[in-house]
């Protein structure tokens, strides 16, 4: 099998200005080497900081201006690393293309969806506006797009995160590259959603004859689409192999950590494996290996919904309006100590849902109703000086913690905030000792409370978001999606923490997530919900194991589980 590209001892370091009179330097990639040969799938895997995205867009360089690069980048046996701007600019979206993570911020929100796809065609293929308007309508059927004609018309902002991302694939496949590099193509998307797109770039890849780059740091989504695997961490290449070596015979710790740490639909361990434990021979705990312990079906009622529904109005036509149901009758019971997870695609109503339980949405235009009983008392009903208690109780962590946290704000400050707004603490001391103590419960120190959001990872962000919130000694915890953006091993450090913050202070948590492994890893009960409705709901070790409607099922059957065999071959 021939190669298409190869990247020989590839280094890639970035300036950081000067100290002394000498110039900083960063090394984010540590002279790594792996090939891609034609027609296959080769996928780069790690967590945020591994390297991976930067080694990815050093083959069309695409890396800001003050990265340095050195060994060799062959692209059909052209040295990509010596190539000027204008041969460069010849080969990005002809020869290889790139899909990117988040499709609004790589899409232009000005340009129609026709115009973008266009434009390459234009460039590149010589072709003249009408013969590419006819090539868009043809990409937007093949990548799967409805209406194929209607949509060349539409704005980034007129379609869903899964059109969105079928456009930018029709954009890359536009002028049919040999080289699609996909980074990180599916992580901000519903399992669904995510399945069709993985599915899609798969049968292009086949029936374009072209070969795959796919960046993820997730080993479960992996083992579905790729040929080979190349670990990396820290800039360096860990472990290259087979993807049925990867899955059935890993050889280095870290790879093993990376399969061990994610949630799974068939085990039901007390606690998840992290990287570090792994790789250190450690167990997770005092509970590793075991099953975790059912809850107590006795524990008293902490908070009974009936009948929720929530509305918004949206313009119809030039004057009128319409009314859209966003949550029709939702129906539930949250004991104390138990988690209830809420899973649903993009649109089911699930965020919505737990938003109104907060009265977030009450500025916002349609109609809210139903009872939100919380020790006997409708919090719907309730006056702004009662609600405003009652808001010490009942906090939110919402999915993006570099949104949810003020920039300006020093972590104390963050945290001492919520404590001077509702009179916890004699003094600003006393606030500052709590402050620090909460730190430490979440796995910070004390050094943490002088610096800002931004020196942060972010997964360091969303345990200081967990944090903020236990400074109000709540009951209640709505978590919105609140671990779907980190990395999995991240992930399984902040899913252990919220596991032992519950056991300790007897938290409740409503749990909102459109994965349902990770739901299954959490909840006591789970709550499916499609376009509004709450179309199955059971304790969640019944609905894993015999989920009764069509729509759970797709929801199970979408979730990434790794490499599996093909029939009639041994694994």
């Amino acid at each position: 099998m021939s190669m298409l590209l190869s990247i020989q001892d590839l280094k890639v370091a970035f300036r950081m200005g000067r100290v002394d009179g000498q110039m900083q330097r960063q090394l984010a990639v540590k002279g790594i080497s792996f090939d891609v040969p034609e027609n296959s799938t080769v996928a780069l895997v790690g967590e945020s900081g591994s390297g991976k995205s930067v080694t990815a867009m050093s083959i069309l360089n695409l890396l800001p201006s003050n990265a340095e690069r050195s060994g060799r980048i062959l692209f059909q046996g052209r040295d990509l690393l010596q190539a000027g701007t204008r041969e460069l600019q010849a080969i990005r979206g002809k020869d290889i293309a790139c899909v990117f993570q988040d499709p609004m911020s790589s899409l232009n929100p000005v340009f129609n969806v026709a115009t973008q796809i266009c434009e390459p065609l234009m460039k590149h293929m010589g072709l003249s506006r009408r013969q590419a308007l006819v090539r868009a309508e043809e990409l937007l059927g093949e990548v799967g797009i409805p209406e194929p004609r209607r949509r060349l018309k539409a704005y980034p902002h007129e379609m869903s995160g899964g059109q969105q991302q079928r456009v930018m694939i029709a954009v890359a496949l536009a002028c049919s590259p040999k080289l699609l590099i996909a980074d990180e193509p599916t992580t901000a998307l519903d399992v669904t959603i995510q399945r069709q797109v993985m599915e899609l770039m798969a049968r292009l890849k086949e029936s374009h004859r072209m070969s795959l780059l796919f960046i993820s740091h997730d080993l479960g989504v992996v083992g579905e689409i790729s040929d080979h695997v190349v670990v990396m961490r820290h800039g360096q290449v860990r472990e290259s192999a087979p993807v049925q070596q990867i899955f059935n015979d890993p050889q280095d710790a870290y790879t093993k950590a990376l399969l061990a740490c994610r949630p799974s639909l068939t085990e039901n361990p007390a606690r998840l494996m992290v990287i570090d434990d792994h790789i250190a021979g450690r167990t997770a705990g005092r509970e590793a290996g075991r099953d975790a312990v059912a809850k107590d079906d006795s524990a008293p009622v902490l908070m009974e919904v009936t009948g929720l529904h929530k509305s918004f109005w949206l313009k119809d036509g030039l004057f009128g309006k319409r009314e859209f149901k966003a949550v029709k009758d939702v129906n539930f019971k949250l004991r104390k100590g138990h988690t209830l997870g809420v899973v649903g695609e993009s649109g089911s109503g699930k965020t919505t849902m737990g938003l109104a339980l907060l009265r977030l949405h009450e500025q916002t235009g349609g109609t809210m109703g139903g009872q939100v009983l919380f020790e006997g008392r409708d919090l719907l009903k309730m006056s702004g000086a009662d609600w405003q208690q009652m808001r010490r109780r009942i906090q939110v962590v919402f999915q993006n913690p570099y949104a949810s946290l003020n920039p300006r704000f020093t972590i104390g400050q963050t945290l001492r905030e919520p404590m001077e707004i509702h009179g916890i603490g004699t003094n600003t001391a006393d606030r500052e000792a709590r402050a620090v103590a909460l730190l430490k419960k979440v796995g910070l120190d004390e050094s943490a409370m002088a610096k800002y959001p931004h020196e942060f990872s972010g997964g360091q962000r969303q345990r200081i978001a967990i944090a903020r919130c236990l400074t109000l000694q709540p009951e209640v915890l709505v978590l919105d999606e609140a671990v779907s953006a980190l990395d999995v091993s991240v992930q399984a450090q902040v899913l252990n923490l919220l596991k032992d913050l519950q056991d300790e202070f007897g938290l409740s948590y409503i749990f909102i997530s459109h994965d349902l492994a990770v739901v299954k890893f959490i909840s006591d009960e789970v709550l499916v919900m499609q376009n509004g409705d709450v179309v199955e709901q059971a304790a969640t070790r019944d609905l894993i194991a015999a989920p009764r409607q069509d729509y759970t099922r797709r929801l199970l059957g979408a979730v990434p589980r790794g490499y599996q065999a093909p029939q009639g071959r041994p694994a």
